[in-house]
C-alpha cells in the first residue's frame, strides 16, 4: 500500500498540463498559472456595456494577455470593431465573432449576455485591466523561465546563446506590455526646466556630450540625451572615419563611455584604423607590419591612451533589433555608456 501511495504521489508531482492558447505556461506540481478570470469577465462586459471602457483599455490589452482562449477570441472581435470605428454592443460582437466562425467556441450567443450581465458598470475597468497585464506578464514570466530551465539543462546549448536569448525574451516582454502613456504637460515643463537650469551649469555652449568637432559642437551644443542622430552620404566619402574620430574624442578626451556596433567590419580592422590615426602611420604599414624601430616606438608610446578609453566594440554581423537592446543595456548597467553609435543601420536585421 505504502509503494502504491508513493508511486501515485510521484505520477502527480510530474503531472503537466499543457494548454490551448499560445504562451501559456504549463501547469507543474499542482500550481495554477496566474489568472484573473472574475476580471476578463468584468472588463468584457464593461467593454459591450459603455463605449468609454473600450477608449480606456484597448491599447492596454492584447488578446494573448486573455487567460481563457473564449475570452481572446472576444477580445479580438471588439478590437476588430473599434478598429473599423464601429459600435462595440452585445450584438455587434456576437456577428463579428459568427462571421469569424468563432461564435460556438466561446460558448455562443448565451455566454456573451452573461459577461454583461456580471458587471454593473465600469467605472473601474482601467484598474482591472492592469491586474489583467498583470498576470499575462507573469505567466509569460513563468515560460521564459522554463524554457530557459529547460535549455539549462541541454549540455549541447551555448550558454552564451542561452544568455542573450533569456535577455532578448526578457526584454521583449517588457518592451511589448510596459508602456509609457500620455503625461500632464505641467511635469513635463518642470522636467524641462530642470534640463535648462543643469544645462546652465555647464561652461561655454555645451549641455551634452562633445564630439570633439567644435563647429560641430556649436551646432548642436553636444549630442544630447535621447538624441538619435543619422549620418547620411555616399559610399567612400568618410562616415565610419567620422564616427570612429567621434567615438575616440569621446572616449579619450572627454572620458565618457561609448559603444561601437561595427556590422560591417570586424573590431581589429576598427581598431588597427584608430590606431593608424593615433600614431600617425599610414594604415597600409600596419597592415604589412613594415615599421621602422622609431615607428614602433611611437607605436608603443601613442597608443596608451587607446589602452585606457572607455571605448567598447561589438562587431557582431546581422545585429537584430532585440540583441541591440538587450547587449546596449548590459553595456549600461555595467559600464554607463553615454553614446551609441551603430555601422550602419541597413545591416541590421529585423
Amino acid at each position: 500500500m505504502d509503494n502504491t501511495n508513493k508511486n501515485t504521489a510521484n505520477t502527480l508531482s510530474k503531472f503537466k498540463q499543457s494548454t490551448k492558447h499560445k504562451g501559456q505556461p504549463t501547469l507543474e506540481y499542482g500550481k495554477v498559472p496566474p489568472q484573473a478570470l472574475d476580471l476578463e469577465n468584468a472588463v468584457l462586459g464593461a467593454m459591450m456595456l459603455e463605449q468609454y471602457a473600450v477608449n480606456k483599455v484597448i491599447d492596454i490589452l492584447q488578446p494573448d494577455m486573455f487567460y481563457k482562449q473564449a475570452h481572446q477570441h472576444i477580445f479580438e472581435a471588439i478590437k476588430t470593431l473599434f478598429g473599423r470605428s464601429e459600435p462595440v454592443d452585445i450584438m455587434t460582437v456576437n456577428q463579428e465573432l459568427k462571421k469569424t466562425g468563432n461564435l460556438d467556441i466561446v460558448g455562443g450567443s448565451y455566454y456573451i449576455m452573461q459577461l454583461t450581465n456580471r458587471i454593473a458598470s465600469g467605472a473601474n475597468i482601467e484598474f482591472h485591466a492592469r491586474i489583467i497585464q498583470q498576470k499575462y506578464i507573469q505567466r509569460e514570466l513563468i515560460r521564459i523561465s522554463s524554457n530557459i530551465i529547460k535549455d539549462a539543462f541541454d549540455e549541447t546549448t551555448d550558454v552564451l546563446d542561452l544568455l542573450d536569448k533569456a535577455e532578448t525574451s526578457l526584454f521583449e516582454v517588457a518592451e511589448n506590455n510596459l508602456r509609457r502613456s500620455a503625461v500632464n504637460i505641467e511635469d513635463v515643463v518642470k522636467e524641462a526646466i530642470a534640463n535648462i537650469e543643469e544645462a546652465s551649469k555647464h561652461e561655454g555652449n555645451i549641455s551634452g556630450i562633445p564630439s570633439g568637432f567644435h563647429r560641430l559642437d556649436n551646432l548642436t551644443s553636444g549630442w544630447q540625451p535621447s538624441d538619435l542622430v543619422i549620418l547620411a552620404a555616399r559610399p567612400g566619402m568618410g562616415k565610419t572615419a567620422f564616427v570612429l574620430s567621434l567615438a575616440r574624442n569621446v572616449a579619450v578626451d572627454y572620458n565618457k563611455s561609448v559603444a561601437l556596433f561595427s556590422l560591417e567590419m570586424s573590431a581589429v580592422q576598427l581598431v588597427t584604423r584608430l590606431i593608424s590615426s593615433e600614431t600617425e602611420i599610414s594604415g597600409d604599414k600596419l597592415r604589412k607590419g613594415n615599421l621602422t624601430t622609431e615607428e614602433w616606438s611611437q607605436l608603443n608610446t601613442n597608443i596608451s591612451a587607446l589602452n585606457d578609453a572607455k571605448l567598447f566594440i561589438d562587431d557582431t554581423p546581422a545585429l537584430s533589433i532585440f540583441e541591440l537592446r538587450a547587449k546596449s543595456r548590459r553595456l549600461k548597467s555595467q559600464h554607463d555608456i553615454q553614446m551609441i553609435i551603430i555601422d550602419y543601420l541597413q545591416l541590421m536585421s529585423a
